[in-house]
């Protein structure tokens, strides 16, 4: 059977303009876009992105599918089943579909699910990813912090699933990236106070969206329940290569540093 072809279109963080000018066209062509919502009483946020640069398009299919938000397969399984029978019938039938995902659709998301299964539901499926900008990339350009330098570590991790490994995680990496804080931040702020790490820590939720919010100071937030497009980055800046001791979030005083020795570190 010929199917037609999956995409797999990361639409970006939040601001429309951050779209690639191939998403864009792929999402123009397509005779199908897989949107990926909640609930059916949600407004998909992918969607929300990817609307006004897609526009009107005569006669293309926007199919809504629904992923509840929970960890129980019970819930989660029938709704893959529900959501792969829609995207398979438009396969099958030889239209292309572009599932839409935000940020990168490989970077924790919904797509990757279809990833994986498409090549056993639909044997010899056509697969294009669409990168797209990262909530990472994002988060580091509205703080204006770097990310990594020279030598530096990064982690990252979901905040609800790895805050058992975060101390040994804070120890080992000069930068840790922490997803989706929205219920655990009393947590997240403890464990970063016992590091003496609580300084070096920014919060970020919605990033380059409108309604986008920088919280550089986490104790004021300590209790809160925070949204679920959310980030903490904690920064130690042990092992920047030329820049070392330089920046909002360096450990203690500037080292004198050996300019040749350094160069030759950070060009490698």
């Amino acid at each position: 059977m010929k199917y037609g072809k999956l995409y797999g279109v990361g639409v970006g963080p939040g601001a429309c303009d951050l779209m690639t000018l191939r998403a864009v066209r792929v999402l123009r062509e397509v005779p199908v876009i897989a949107i990926p919502q909640r609930s059916r009483w949600d407004e998909s946020v992918a969607w929300r992105i990817a609307a006004a640069p897609v526009g009107a398009v005569a006669g293309q299919e926007r199919l809504f599918l629904t992923f509840p938000m929970t960890k129980n397969p019970q819930h989660i399984a029938p709704a893959w089943d529900t959501a792969f029978t829609q995207i398979g019938q438009r396969l099958e039938a030889g239209k292309s579909v572009a599932f839409i995902a935000e940020g990168d659709p490989l970077f924790y998301s919904t797509f990757i699910y279809l990833h994986q299964q498409a090549p056993t539901r639909w044997p010899g499926i056509e697969i294009e990813i669409v990168p797209g900008v990262s909530s990472i990339s994002a988060v580091a350009a509205v703080t204006s912090d770097p990310i990594a330098d020279g030598q530096e570590r990064v982690a990252i991790i979901p905040a609800s699933y790895g805050l058992d490994d975060l101390p040994d995680i804070l120890e080992r990496f000069d930068t840790v990236l922490l997803l989706k804080v929205s219920s655990v931040m009393p947590r997240v702020v403890a464990a970063l106070e016992k590091a003496d790490l609580i300084d070096r820590a920014v919060y970020v939720s919605k990033a380059t969206m409108a309604d986008q919010k920088i919280v550089p100071d986490l104790r004021s937030i300590r209790n809160d329940r925070c949204d679920y497009f959310s980030m903490v980055v904690v920064s130690r800046k042990h092992r920047n290569g030329v820049l070392a001791g330089r920046g909002r979030a360096a450990v203690g005083a500037p080292r004198k540093v050996d300019m040749d020795s350094s160069l030759l570190t950070a060009e490698r």
